[in-house]
């Protein structure tokens, strides 16, 4: 059996062998630890030619580069237990089931139904029949992990790793209105579930908090859908909940030399104990409500004026197609065509030295809030290579001068250290742990 290479964009894989075959016949025990081989079944390919499957090994972390997929679900974890080697157990068991689950199998073989009617199921079941719908699964590490946590400070270096800690995971500062919940904030350890289908990226992230019983526990989690922004050449800009265009300007995965400078991090960004997360990046989080109601009441021009660019085809103002390069000189007279305190102003690398991210976020709708408002927004996720040199002036801008802010609440951060790809045998964290 031979598979189709990997494109080139997000590592997507159309594979033709039977799925449901695989179900009965894959092989890969609950206990294993990572670093045995996987079932030679386990890594064959479901039969759907609609399926896709993005690779989960490889130099870099799918789910970061990978074309955004249309669904999410991101659960912050605390970890509970204070033995190394239970977590790194959990580490290497997560790893197993997030490849297979990758996959579109079950977290171990025969899972959902097939251990007895004595016992509950290892896999919960509701993504029996699906398409992987591209699932990625993508890790990070808290400052939490390696005793500086903000939440609980005096739990202090429980695993031996503070002095693994890379020189920018510490916690992000207060910004400008940020009203920051901290049952929304933080966490030890980050799945970034993302998939095409909703249920599937539910589905992952249970069975991973499922298989952490005792050792780790959901702080936090967030749905997300539409995504905000593209990682390809190939995908058309989506909108955000106000309406308007989101991410024109954001990286590309074929920007390769932008991601090197922006988004990697670098053998020389952290000191010798530290270089587990040379080649990984850094995700920072953040959940921002945005004042619908309001929005909606106000006149389309002064909605394009806070954006600084047009409704429709997303041109900057002053311009006439969404790709334009915005004119930040251009006047009407007396005015800048695009309003000093307008967004698209204050977030264009020329206000900021030249700083990029890599912004990979969803829009989000968690009912209402009780006095008929929706809560809704922007659950915004961004990787980085250094977030105190790029999010953060960046945000201390927005903050204090973006007229969208009177619109915006920002009510959950936090900030993960995200390790590089694994290559075949490697499990979740080896690099940390073993360093």
């Amino acid at each position: 059996m031979t598979e189709r290479p990997a494109a080139e964009s997000g590592n997507l894989r159309r594979p033709g062998v039977s799925r449901r075959l695989l179900l009965g016949g894959a092989a890969a025990g609950a206990g294993v630890v990572a670093g045995a081989a996987i079932s030679s079944a386990a890594h064959q390919a479901p039969a759907d030619p609609n399926d896709r499957v993005v690779a989960f090994r490889g130099e870099r972390q799918a789910g970061i580069v990978t074309a955004v997929q249309d669904r999410l679900h991101f659960a912050a974890f605390d970890v509970i237990t204070d033995s190394r080697t239970e977590l790194i157990d959990l580490l290497q068991r997560w790893t197993l089931a997030a490849e297979r689950m990758t996959r579109g199998l079950e977290t171990v073989d025969g899972g959902a139904v097939g251990h007895g009617t004595h016992l509950p199921p290892p896999d919960t079941g509701e993504a029996l029949g699906l398409s992987p719908a591209a699932l990625t699964l993508t890790i990070g590490f808290g400052p939490g992990l390696f005793g500086a946590s903000p939440t609980a400070p005096t739990r202090g270096d429980r695993f031996g790793l503070a002095k693994h800690r890379p020189a920018a995971l510490e916690n992000l500062p207060t910004f400008a209105k940020d009203a920051i919940e901290t049952s929304r904030s933080h966490g030890d350890i980050c799945v970034q579930a993302c998939s095409d289908d909703p249920q599937v990226a539910v589905h992952a992230i249970r069975n991973l908090a499922r298989m952490g019983f005792g050792i780790v526990s959901v702080r936090w989690s967030q749905l997300g859908f539409g995504r905000t922004s593209s990682t390809t050449r190939g995908q058309a800009t989506p909108r955000n909940m106000f309406g308007f265009k989101d991410g024109t300007r954001n990286l590309t995965a074929e920007q390769t030399d932008l991601l090197d400078k922006f988004v990697w991090v670098a053998p020389e960004d952290n000191p010798t104990d530290a270089q587990w997360l040379t080649g990984g990046s850094y995700l920072v989080a953040r959940r921002i409500r945005m004042d619908i109601e309001a929005w909606d009441r106000a006149a389309l021009g002064e909605q394009e004026q806070i954006i600084g660019r047009s409704k429709g085809e997303g041109a900057p103002l002053g311009q006439t197609a969404e790709f334009d390069d915005p004119d930040l000189l251009i006047t009407s007279g007396r005015q800048p065509i695009i309003a000093a305190d307008s967004h698209v102003r204050l977030a264009h690398p020329d206000n900021l030295d030249g700083i990029q991210l890599l912004r990979r976020g969803y829009n989000f709708t968690d009912g209402s809030d009780g006095f008929g408002h929706l809560d809704a927004g922007l659950f915004f996720l961004a990787y980085c290579r250094n977030p105190h040199t790029q999010f953060v002036p960046m945000q201390h801008a927005l903050s204090t001068k973006d007229a969208m802010m009177e619109y915006l609440t920002h009510t959950g951060t936090a900030l993960y250290a995200c390790p590089p790809g694994l290559t075949p045998g490697q499990w979740w964290g080896q690099r940390l742990f073993e360093a």
